[in-house]
């Protein structure tokens, strides 16, 4: 029987299990670098009188945690509403066929739709043929004609910089 819950705190080794896991199989494992307590007060506490940035939600087989999906929402100035953006998606390969990516993804769906959100996006590597495949099945679009951008590390921080102004 599938099932998808909540994530508690409690379940934050898990989740910091299927993230290593989710990394090993997408060959990114040495870009993990999350510490755990600071993880947890991110998804779980008040962070600068910031609720949660994050929701998890586990979802098990037979009582049994398998697979997680991590999300929070984003907002389309297109659209003038809200959306959830899926950050992380991952099932352990003994549990994959069993149905619940898709029950992952369908609770996800669900939610968007009672939270009056326009829409449900993620990535994925372009190299995930088989991903690719099953998000596609589902109706899922590519959206080929946009590009992915990022700003961290040591260029995030001297952009922040710069919003501050010269130094006195």
């Amino acid at each position: 029987m599938l099932s998808i819950r909540p994530a508690a705190r409690t379940d934050l080794p898990l989740i910091a299990q299927f993230i290593r896991d989710l990394a090993e199989y997408e060959k990114l494992s040495e870009a993990v670098r999350f510490d755990e307590a600071v993880m947890g007060e991110k998804l779980f506490g008040q962070s600068n009188g910031h609720g949660p940035y994050a929701e998890v939600v586990i979802g098990e087989v037979d009582g049994e945690a398998q697979g997680f999906a991590l999300f929070f929402h984003n907002f389309s100035t297109f659209e003038g509403l809200p959306g959830i953006y899926l950050e992380d998606l991952f099932v352990r390969p003994e549990a994959r066929g069993a149905g619940l990516g898709k029950a992952l993804l369908a609770h996800l769906a669900a939610l968007a739709v009672e939270r009056g959100c326009a829409r449900l996006e993620w990535s994925v590597l372009d190299w995930n043929a088989p991903a690719i495949g099953f998000y596609e099945k589902l109706g899922a679009r590519g959206m080929d004609e946009w590009t992915v951008m990022r700003l961290d590390g040591a260029n995030l921080a001297q952009l922040g910089a710069a919003a501050r102004g010269p130094a006195d």
